[in-house]
């Protein structure tokens, strides 16, 4: 049996409708459900309190109900209910003291039961929208993967993450969020994502940047060397006499965009000398008379 909607409310039943509807305002406040996520008890006694307002805040459903002839949900009461309340309490008259008013009271209890048998009373919102925030790998973000999010309740949440997504990137996933109220539509799980950084891809827009290091033969001379890309290890020629600074491209090692298409990686030259220098180049570079002539910092000087 439902439960007495005053006593849900917490009011008498002298009460006005204002102090119902503070009542009302007061347990709202309390249990909604966007102030209490994930709490299943809330959100159920928010249902309680709010189709209990529902009955009690309709003046006709609450006389109604005062006078018995509805129930807490606001369903009608059957006439078998009256009847047994009332048969058996003395010889006073009453509908159906008759064999003939008995054999009616049975008719129109099968009719009732199929014509006005009341629907529960609840309030119909739909679900609120959850936010959530998800880390994922440099190239998880760029190739695109699938990655799990904890919910609050301990269950998990599988997020496909499209190739291509940004930092801070929201993704929207439909009917993942919060339950709705009294046949709503759940609402949607928000996913902010945030990429961490990688230890040498760095993003551009569409495009990636990566600084390689290249020694001084092979700036000088040129070389065929291996170049990591975001979707594996390429060949890239580095030209004679390059410089720290050089920039050379890879045409389509980007990110993938919606139509398809990539953009680009850009690679940063940056010479490097070996750590301990060998006494033959120490030796050629002493008699080097070009190298001595060399002024790189022409033009900063004042």
């Amino acid at each position: 049996m439902d439960k007495d909607p005053y006593e849900i409310l917490g009011v008498q039943r002298s009460d006005s409708g204002e102090d119902i509807q503070k009542a009302y305002r007061r347990l709202a406040k309390k249990l909604h459900p966007d102030l209490n996520p994930g709490n299943r008890e809330s959100e159920e006694q928010f249902k309680k309190v709010a189709s209990a307002y529902d009955l009690l805040s309709d003046p006709e459903k609450r006389a109604r109900f005062d006078r018995g002839e509805i129930d807490a949900s606001g369903a009608e009461r059957p006439q078998h209910e009256f009847y047994r309340d009332y048969a058996g309490a003395g010889t006073e008259y009453h509908p159906y003291a008759t064999d003939s008013g008995y054999a009616d009271m049975m008719d129109s209890d099968e009719i009732l039961s199929n014509l006005f048998r009341g629907a529960r009373a609840h309030v119909h919102a739909d679900g609120r929208d959850v936010q959530y925030k998800l880390r994922v790998e440099f190239l998880a973000a760029v190739n695109g993967a699938t990655s799990r999010v904890i919910l609050p309740d301990g269950s998990a949440l599988d997020v496909v993450v499209p190739a291509g997504t940004r930092d801070r990137q929201i993704l929207r996933l439909r009917g993942k969020g919060a339950p709705g109220l009294g046949g709503g539509k759940p609402g949607d799980a928000l996913v902010e994502i945030e990429v961490k950084p990688h230890s040498f891809f760095t993003r551009e827009g569409d495009d990636i940047r990566l600084t390689l290091p290249v020694s001084l033969t092979e700036a000088v001379l040129g070389a065929e060397v291996r170049v990591p890309t975001t979707t594996g290890t390429v060949s890239m020629r580095v030209p004679k006499g390059v410089n720290t600074g050089g920039v050379l491209r890879l045409k389509g090692k980007g990110i993938v965009r919606p139509d398809g298409s990539r953009g680009e990686q850009y690679v940063d030259l940056k010479v490097v000398l070996p750590e301990k220098i060998d006494p033959e180049l120490e030796a050629f570079v002493t008699n080097w008379t070009a190298g001595k002539a060399q002024n790189p910092r022409a033009g900063m000087e004042g």
